[in-house]
């Protein structure tokens, strides 16, 4: 099995903020959109480096998108930032509306997705995001696993055209990719070749799918690990080729089942290689408050978790 290493945990909202701000230097188009949370998007420096291209919108989050939509008209490049339920929820009509529909210029930044958000609770923990975006029209969705790959995201989607929901976290995560790798939007990483089963994880998730990938080959199962960062446009031709050699599949997110990763790869295996699947999400209930890693466990989510799906999954062959 290829090795990767922890470089140090970092949280991948740190990425973000870093990257943001050397686009502020490169792109002076570039302009940066916050509701009032400054500190937790890690938007300060940014905002005290190019004052004059940060807006401060307040707790308007319906406000940042029209805002945003309309910046794009006189060629700008917003980055919207706030958490992702309040990136998504709280304004979904706005997005639709004023961004998708009209295929805007915008980047919606969400920090804090998932259930590693930790102790903010239930209220916070968004678990619907990326099936909410990945539904409409012209968004392009991408969720990074570590800090490396965040802050490579952000750079790229400066120079893509459309519309980007671009989803990352709160806790210090593994930071395990290649700094300076370049990131290529819907083209799927392989980071381990397997013959036995095709582990496709997204996000915080792929850390942990690799170290379910080392407990599987201490039992001789080979397992193929995919990092799926680009959840819209999906990387078909990727997923196929694998699930063609190893015959079945585990899908792994720190999402809800419904809408999210595995939800795209059931659709896609349906339409055109009908294959075992299992899925390791969250099973249609809200989170709760506790720390990350406790969350973790409880909503089967922990490494064991991914390694007992692969072998369902091998074992329905």
């Amino acid at each position: 099995m290829k090795e990767f290493i922890n470089q140090g945990s970092k949280d991948t909202r740190s990425g973000f903020g870093e990257a943001l701000h050397e686009l502020g230097s490169k792109n002076h188009e570039v302009v940066a959109l916050c509701a009032d949370l400054i500190g937790s998007l890690k938007m300060d420096a940014f905002a005290r480096d190019f004052p004059d291209r940060f807006f401060q919108v307040g707790i308007a989050e319906a406000n940042m998108i029209g805002i945003a939509a309309g910046l794009t008209i006189g060629g700008k490049i917003p980055f919207t930032g706030t958490f992702a339920n309040f990136s998504t929820g709280r304004v979904y009509d706005q997005i639709r509306q004023s961004i998708a529909y009209s295929n805007k210029n915008v980047k919606i930044c969400a920090s804090h997705a998932g259930i590693t958000l930790g102790e903010d609770g239930a209220t916070h923990q968004n678990l619907e995001d990326i099936g909410m975006m990945k539904m409409l029209p012209n968004m392009t969705v991408i969720n990074p696993c570590d800090f490396n790959q965040t802050k490579a995201a952000t750079l790229a989607i400066a120079d893509h055209s459309g519309p980007v929901y671009l989803r990352f976290g709160r806790p210090k995560w593994p930071n395990f990719m290649p700094a300076g790798q370049p990131f290529v939007i819907g083209k799927a990483l392989l980071l381990n070749e397997g013959s036995d089963v095709s582990i496709f994880a997204t996000g915080h998730m792929v850390w942990n799918a690799l170290q379910a990938c080392k407990i599987l080959e201490d039992q001789g199962i080979r397992a193929e690990v995919i990092n799926i960062h680009t959840i819209k446009p999906l990387d078909e031709e990727a997923i196929l080729t694998s699930v063609i050699k190893t015959g079945c599949v585990v899908s792994a997110e720190e999402h809800m089942r419904n809408g999210g990763l595995g939800d795209s790869i059931a659709q896609l295996l349906a339409l055109k290689h009908p294959a075992p699947l299992e899925m390791v999400a969250v099973n249609d209930v809200f989170g709760e408050s506790g720390k990350p890693e406790e969350l973790l466990k409880k909503f089967g989510l922990d490494v064991p978790d991914i390694v007992a799906a692969a072998l369902k999954a091998i074992a329905r062959k």
